[in-house]
């Protein structure tokens, strides 16, 4: 090929090439810091492609406990936060480190077992009644054990049990892991494990396990909420505000409200309620 022919065709190739993306045209993905359950009940598969649809912004899903998720939010490391840890959630907005809260949705804790039941639970008066037969017993339990809302509410009802709220027996497991992962845990060693109703049956078939404590008392009420970090906390970028503000909007929306009641909904019966803002406190 003669030596003009040969430099057209260099530059043909060289104008051919994608163009190096900008820093400023680049936009990194929303980060949202969740609790396990709305990964591992499947909420989040139906609500993101919703969102990044509708807004064209691309979320990063960091599926941890509740516990870790507000760290991740309070260190600035998640631009939003779903949880349900509540008192977790309110010290940190009280100090400033959360704004934007608001509780979006609920369902219901229940204790998971053996459908044969060895610890009698099914005529506990309470969740924690229940609680304290299985440690009478030293029946096997699996703690979740990851300073998640539901080892949080897990150490609650240990005490309302009269129990030390870290107390241990030959039969109790700590898995360290999420609620997906510590039901399937379970299910191997035949043991009971506190869990959200959502999660559990999303797993039910793979645990062979029974919803042997199931009423829907006061102290098994499990509240989610969304909320952002104090962006004032943070050199400015650190944390995507407006995109934070979309996905809450989003999040807390009367046509976000329908799919989340529709959700996994049988015989009428929904696995979370959305909740009006203030519903929260009732």
């Amino acid at each position: 090929m003669k030596p003009i022919a040969c430099l057209a065709a260099l530059l043909a190739a060289l104008v051919s090439l994608p163009s190096p993306v900008r820093a400023e045209d680049a936009k990194r993905a929303l980060v949202l810091g969740s609790t396990t359950s709305v990964r591992d009940s499947g909420l989040m598969d139906e609500l993101l492609p919703l969102f990044e649809n509708a807004t064209g912004i691309h979320v990063q899903l960091v599926a941890v406990g509740s516990g870790a998720a507000l760290k991740l939010g309070a260190d600035g490391n998640a631009d939003v936060l779903v949880t349900h840890e509540p008192d977790g959630e309110k010290a940190l907005v009280a100090k400033g480190a959360l704004v934007d809260h608001r509780a979006f949705m609920e369902n219901f804790f229940l204790i998971a077992g053996p459908v044969e039941d060895p610890a009698g639970i099914t005529k506990a008066k309470s969740a924690a009644e229940a609680i304290a037969w299985i440690a009478k017993k030293q029946a096997p339990f699996a703690s979740r054990g990851d300073d998640s809302g539901t080892h949080k509410r897990e150490q609650a009802l240990f005490e309302q049990g009269g129990l030390d709220p870290n107390a241990s027996w030959p039969g109790l497991v700590r898995t360290g892991q999420g609620m997906g992962a510590t039901l399937q845990i379970a299910g191997e060693k035949r043991a009971y494990v506190l869990s959200d109703r959502a999660t559990f049956q999303a797993f039910q078939a793979r645990t062979q396990l029974a919803p042997v404590f199931a009423e829907k008392t006061a102290d098994l009420r499990n509240v989610y909420s969304v909320s952002r970090p104090n962006p004032a906390n943070f050199p400015a970028g650190r944390v995507d505000v407006a995109g934070a503000e979309r996905f809450a909007a989003f999040i807390t929306s009367p046509a976000t409200a329908e799919r989340i009641r529709a959700f996994g909904a049988k015989d009428g019966v929904s696995l979370f309620t959305p909740l009006a803002q203030g519903d929260a406190a009732k």
